[in-house]
């Protein structure tokens, strides 16, 4: 996204994750204003973290993060209005910046991601796709989405 991103951490210390994202987010400035000469905040906002307190969050917030690159191109997925999954999954394959790829089981960047905890609920590849496409033809889901961030 060209103005916020998003992850699903889990803190391995007290503190871990608001640690962990002010140096991710100071560091990355640090090196990005030096590289093109600018001064200034990079992101839309500060930094937000939520809760996930309730399983049925936790086992959708995976595709909200990936669905959220069709803002870009395809925003009607946040109504359910995708009239050609082709294209969808074609533009969601497209974007680089996100671990759907590897979610997959296509080689991108050097993965990072730790999936195997939720391989049991995503599924297969095939199985992962058809909630995919599910959640993005689908009004009720697709809205709902929304209310996560």
């Amino acid at each position: 996204m060209p103005n916020h991103y998003h992850l699903l951490l889990s803190p391995a210390i007290e503190n871990g994750v608001s640690l962990f994202m002010k140096k991710l987010n100071m560091g990355y400035a640090k090196y990005f204003n030096e590289k093109y000469e600018r001064s200034g905040a990079l992101w839309q906002g500060k930094y937000k973290k939520k809760l996930i307190e309730r399983d049925a969050h936790f086992l959708y917030i995976p595709y909200y993060i990936h669905l959220n690159a069709l803002d870009l191109s395809m925003p009607q997925w946040r109504e359910g209005k995708i009239q050609n999954i082709t294209q969808a999954l074609k533009k969601l394959r497209e974007y680089r910046w996100s671990s759907h790829l590897d979610y997959l089981g296509e080689k991108n960047f050097p993965s990072i991601t730790e999936r195997e905890f939720l391989a049991q609920i995503i599924g297969t590849r095939a199985q992962y796709e058809k909630e995919i496409e599910y959640i993005i033809t689908n009004a009720d889901l697709a809205s709902g989405s929304n209310k996560l961030e």
